[in-house]
């Protein structure tokens, strides 16, 4: 970035303070945020007239407001693709880990409690034959269901949109219309959605419970997408065997009771944290200046007609 442009660089991983944000944003052609910089309405109304250009490292627009830059005339670009594999593979170590309780048999071992191999020691669920079910069937979701052929599972799938048939076929997906009829009959639920007004608080208490006793969620999404009290409700009532958690609704901070609870897989928003994503996604970001400071439209534009 600053071999091509006269750039001013944030050169620690302490996110920007909102005033910090807003004098960048002062007198800046082109802003690049991460998914820490919330940019509201109003930080982009006061924007200097320089400003033209959003472009967000990563995929997530949610801490952005599109609408407010839609008006102001700014574009507003992500990074989509680059964290696929690499999500979906977290998701997967939820997938396997909580049913097989591997948060629990580790700690177990550091403790220094565990006496030996014995017939009914540490019992946990396999995956074979049992039912995934995969809410948001976009790049990730498709991913995960890729993997999780391998280990035997069924999936079923909710989206807002079916996948042609040849796609179903490609991953063995079933797909379920119905957000609460999936929700009811899987035995590991996996969360791959967008954060929207929506789908915001989505599983809530009654969601919860429509699951089957002794299932688990596995959420690598956004935090905001679960009701945390509920799902903490539902775990600490046994409803729910465990959980996989990447992401949580007041980041850094992680309620005490998930961490507490013996099989729940508290992980520190690392989907996308590989070098190689990490790297794929500074290089979109430059490929977006590039093409919009040459005057074109940057291939990763979030499109203004999905605002709103």
């Amino acid at each position: 970035m600053s071999e091509l442009y006269d750039a001013v660089l944030n050169h620690n991983d302490e996110p920007m303070s909102r005033d910090a944000l807003i004098a960048a944003m002062a007198d800046c052609d082109v802003l690049v945020p991460t998914v820490t910089d919330s940019i509201d309405a109003e930080m982009i109304a006061g924007a200097g007239a320089r400003l033209r250009l959003i472009a967000n490292f990563g995929a997530g627009t949610e801490h952005i407001d599109l609408a407010a830059a839609a008006a102001r005339g700014i574009k507003v670009t992500n990074t989509p693709g680059v964290f696929t594999d690499d999500t979906a593979d977290i998701a997967m170590a939820g997938i396997i880990g909580v049913p097989r309780r591997i948060r629990e048999g580790t700690a177990l071992v550091r403790r220094g409690e565990w006496s030996g191999w014995a017939p009914s020691g540490m019992l946990g669920r396999k995956l074979g034959g049992k039912v995934l079910g995969i809410v948001g069937m976009g790049r990730i979701g498709q991913a995960v269901a890729h993997r999780a052929r391998a280990f035997g599972l069924e999936v079923a799938y909710y989206n807002r949109k079916r996948l042609p048939e040849a796609v179903e076929g490609m991953f063995g997906a079933r797909f379920v219309a119905d957000l609460d009829a999936l929700v009811a009959e899987a035995d590991i639920l996996t969360l791959h959605c967008p954060l929207t007004a929506d789908t915001r608080g989505m599983m809530d208490a009654r969601r919860f419970g429509l699951m089957q006793p002794g299932s688990c969620i596995i959420n690598t999404a956004r935090g905001e997408l679960i009701d945390q009290e509920a799902l903490i409700a539902a775990l600490q009532d046994g409803h729910l065997v465990g959980a996989g958690l990447d992401v949580y609704p007041d980041e850094p901070n992680v309620d005490r009771r998930l961490l507490d609870h013996p099989n729940v897989m508290t992980l520190p928003h690392i989907g996308s944290a590989t070098a190689e994503g990490r790297e794929a996604s500074g290089e979109k970001v430059i490929a977006n200046i590039r093409f919009w400071s040459d005057g074109h439209r940057p291939p990763d534009q979030v499109l203004t007609a999905l605002v709103g």
